[in-house]
């Protein structure tokens, strides 16, 4: 399995950079909220302390200048007990393998059929998530792309729990592209706003499965012409596609 962030060894040189967003993009929902509703129903203690703290802390992850906070403290409350990097891959691999049936069918067989047609073309794939990199991984184990490289959010250690040190979301998703070695970005899809700032870096921006309310927003911002498909999220926006 290839680091995170490595480039693709067996896609051909210089062949065009394609970043797939993960959440509501190759999967339907977020992956990393499903985590950690998890982690915090583990026990009783832990549900409280989430309750007790939602009133100021969801407010904050609408924000986006403390998203990475909020989520973090809610990263803590699950994980309070676990100090080390691998014990906390441990509780993935553990929620990931006692909820495959509840995983495997949120995975868009529409996404998947454009991702193998780029891998097929020799295009280099990567994924770009504010999900744990591991925790995509795991899931995309499922149908075999588990040597995709990807960039993801880093958790570390603090006070006895595991908090969000690097939030791959927004501005810091395409320095975190950058900074793992990759170049011009050829074709990006994502579901979300926060994504604009690589939708826009992208030679051919592709919308899939946004929010209904920001169907227009995509249609202003990005060039005239942009794609907005929905691969099969009920309830999203796009044009649906075969």
């Amino acid at each position: 399995m290839p680091d995170e962030g490595a480039p693709d060894e067996c896609a051909r040189p210089y062949a065009p950079l394609v970043v797939f967003d993960f959440d509501h993009t190759l999967y339907d929902g977020d992956s990393g909220s499903h985590l950690v509703l998890w982690l915090i129903r583990r026990h009783w203690a832990r549900q409280l302390a989430a309750l007790l703290l939602m009133p100021l802390l969801l407010p904050m992850i609408a924000w986006l200048p403390t998203r990475r906070r909020a989520i973090s403290v809610f990263v803590w409350i699950g994980t309070v007990g676990t100090h080390r990097r691998r014990d906390m891959d441990r509780l993935i691999d553990r929620y990931v393998q006692t909820h495959a049936a509840q995983i495997r069918p949120r995975l868009l067989p529409a996404a998947l059929k454009v991702l193998q047609a780029h891998r097929d073309a020799g295009d280099r794939v990567i994924i770009a998530t504010g999900a744990s990199p591991e925790l995509a991984r795991a899931i995309l184990d499922f149908v075999a792309h588990e040597d995709l490289p990807v960039i993801g959010s880093i958790s570390g250690p603090f006070l006895g729990g595991m908090i969000t040190v690097e939030h791959c979301h927004h501005q810091n998703k395409m320095r975190m592209i950058w900074d793992a070695g990759y170049d011009q970005i050829a074709i990006a899809y994502s579901d979300s706003s926060a994504d604009l700032p690589l939708l826009k870096a992208a030679r051919r921006p592709v919308v899939v499965n946004p929010k209904r309310s920001r169907v227009a927003m995509f249609r202003r911002v990005l060039p005239e012409g942009t794609p907005i498909l929905n691969w099969g999220c009920v309830g999203r926006g796009g044009d649906p596609v075969a």
